[in-house]
Formats: C-alpha cells, structure tokens, sequence
C-alpha cells in the first residue's frame, strides 16, 4: 500500500513539471538542453523589443554620448591631448566599452527580473521542452545583443567624427561583443539574487560606479595609486576598454591573451552560478 501511495504521489509531481525539466537532475536542469533551445528566448524578447526599438535606442545612446561629447568638448579644451591623442578621441573608446556595460546590465537586470519575477515569463517558457538553461543563455545573450548596437553606434559616431580610426576599429567588434556578454553572464547573477528590483541599486552603486572611474575609461589609470591599479586589474571593464581603445586608435594590442581571458572568465563563470541560482529560485 506504502509502494503504490508513494508511486502516484511520484506520478503526480512529474506531472506538475514543465516539460523542459522532466528526466533531468536538478543539475542538468539548470544547463542548456542544447545548443540551439536558447535562440527561441532570444527571438521572443526580440520580438517584443521591435515594437518599441527606436525609443529603446535613444535612452540607450543618450547617456554614453553626453558623457562623449560634454566631457570629451569641454573638458577636452582644458585637458588637451592624453596618450598622443585628443582628449574626446580617448574618451570614445572609454565611452563605447562603458555604453556596453551599462546596457548589458540594465537589460539583464531590470528586464530580465520583470520576465523572470514579475510578468512570469520564465515560467510559461518553462512549460515547454526549454530548460531553465535555456531560458537563462537566451536571456544573457538577448542582453549582450543590445548592448552590441550601443557599443557599435558609439564606435561609429566617434569613426564619422574622425575620433577613430578605419578600417582597425572593425577589430573592436569581437570585443563588444565578447564585454556586452561578460557584463550580461555577471549582472544575471545579481537578478537571480534581487528579491525586487530595489536591490539592484546596490550593484549599480557598489560595482557599476566604482568600475567606470576606475577602468580608464575618463583618464589613463596609471594616474591611480599603485593599489587601486592593481584593483583595477580584475575589473572586466578595465579588460574591455583595453583593448577597444587600441581598435579605435589604430594601435597594436598589449596583452591580448590576458584581456580576452579575463573577459571569457566573466562569461563563463557568473553563467553556471546564475544558472544553479535560478535552479533554486525557481523550483522553490
């Protein structure tokens, strides 16, 4: 009687699963089924983002090119030349990696929680052969996608002006890409952690602040101290200005292995934290 009790009670539950975490370890549930599952998430938010693109763009694009061109013009008088170089052609480079950062985030963190915790999007995904992997990996690189167009529409604004330099600032285009994904895997992480979207104010100012005065994206950070220099060092924004800023100034890379692997860190390893994050999130 226990035996036949306990298999209907069994039976009952994995009824209640969603498809996409049925016969799964809890494990695996939290991993990409495959490798194509994620592209359904992807195109779903693109889809809803269409309808209101061009609005999306400009608030995007608004801040980074205020900071371009009202710190890049004005104090750009006062400065002079930085590194060999005017002083808003220094910034553009700076302001194409931070419009990227700040894109990522705030798409993986705001957008991401009210389809995650508010519309309960997720969950109506979830009821499809998709796994919660494939949920998370579609909604980094949404993000990152985003944060590309940011990244690429400075870069082009700052070529057009004469701030960067053709046909070499085409090799910065693998590295926004590669920084709109690192900053994408590492905000998921916080959404997976936000109870509501008030926390997210806490990263924005503890993290996101700090990393873009610290990152060299408004002055060289050899004018920091020797300790917040080498702080700054495991910043994934100090990485991506690193080697955007060469691209768009025709100049050769120093420590391209380095800066790659650090970036490739920070996409690799926030995705399988956030990913076991939302495994006990969700299935709470």
């Amino acid at each position: 009687m226990d035996t036949f009790d306990q298999s209907r009670v069994g039976a009952k539950d994995a009824r209640r699963k969603p498809p996409g975490e049925r016969n799964l370890t809890p494990f695996s549930s939290a991993l990409p089924a495959n490798a194509t599952h994620w592209m359904s998430v992807w195109r779903r938010n693109y889809l809803v983002w269409k309808k209101l693109a061009i609005a999306s763009m400009i608030g995007n694009l608004a801040d980074p090119m205020i900071y371009l061109f009202g710190l890049g013009l004005g104090l750009g008088l006062m400065v002079g030349r930085v590194e060999g170089v005017s002083y808003i052609a220094f910034l553009a480079a700076g302001t194409a990696a931070s419009s990227v950062m700040m894109s990522a985030t705030f798409e993986a963190m705001y957008s991401g929680f009210s389809r995650m915790h508010v519309q309960r999007t997720w969950e109506a995904i979830m009821h499809t052969p998709l796994t919660l992997g494939d949920i998370v990996l579609g909604e980094i690189v949404w993000a990152a996608s985003k944060s590309v167009l940011s990244g690429v529409a400075i870069m082009i604004v700052a070529g057009a002006l004469g701030y960067a330099s053709f046909p070499s600032m085409l090799t910065a285009l693998p590295v926004i890409v590669l920084t709109g994904l690192a900053f994408a895997s590492t905000a998921m992480v916080i959404t997976a952690l936000a109870p509501s979207y008030d926390f997210f104010m806490f990263y924005q100012t503890l993290a996101l602040t700090p990393m873009l005065l610290l990152s060299g994206v408004f002055f060289p950070i050899r004018q920091l101290p020797a300790l917040a220099q080498h702080v700054t060092q495991v910043l994934p924004l100090f990485h991506a200005v690193e080697l955007i800023r060469p691209a768009m100034l025709g100049r050769p890379f120093d420590g391209l292995a380095l800066h790659v692997a650090v970036l490739i860190a920070y996409v690799v390893v926030p995705f399988f934290l956030c990913a076991w994050l939302f495994r006990r999130r969700m299935m709470k």
